[in-house]
């Protein structure tokens, strides 16, 4: 075999792995982030982003929140997050309740953040409104996973 073989082989065998890391990383269902209820995913959402940066955070109280879960301050800027924690995907609407929020407690950054991902018509949606869309992929590498 002469070199462009190995060459060859050798990206197969390398994209294959590649390929396989990222099916197990994105089919992976932690029980901690699937198991919680929409009050303790609040919670949980609100320790994550203590560890990594954030201060001033703030869990808002659980009725009449106005779309908002968590106050939250990174770097001089504030930011309303609202949080989802569903089986499917997370569509509009969630989106629509974090630019209210955005504006109601007058924050810099809307977030909607999720243990699931998006519908196609709320990155939509979050793109208009400059709303930032957290997924699961954002909560395990805010994990450190």
């Amino acid at each position: 075999m002469n070199i462009v073989t190995y060459v060859s082989i050798a990206a197969i065998l390398l994209l294959s792995v590649a390929l396989v890391v990222l099916l197990r990383k994105r089919f992976r269902r932690p029980d901690e982030l699937d198991g919680m209820e929409g009050h303790d995913f609040e919670f949980y959402c609100a320790d994550l982003l203590k560890q990594n940066g954030f201060t001033d955070v703030e869990v808002t109280r659980g009725s009449r929140d106005f779309g908002v879960d968590i106050l939250a301050v990174r770097d001089g800027i504030t930011y309303g997050i609202q949080c989802k924690a569903y089986t499917g995907p997370v569509g509009v609407g969630a989106v629509q309740e974090a630019y209210a929020g955005r504006d109601f407690y007058d924050r810099m950054v809307g977030v909607v953040m999720t243990n699931q991902y998006f519908t196609a018509p709320a990155m939509e949606a979050a793109g208009k409104l400059r709303i930032l869309l957290w997924d699961r992929e954002e909560l395990l590498r805010m994990r450190g996973e």
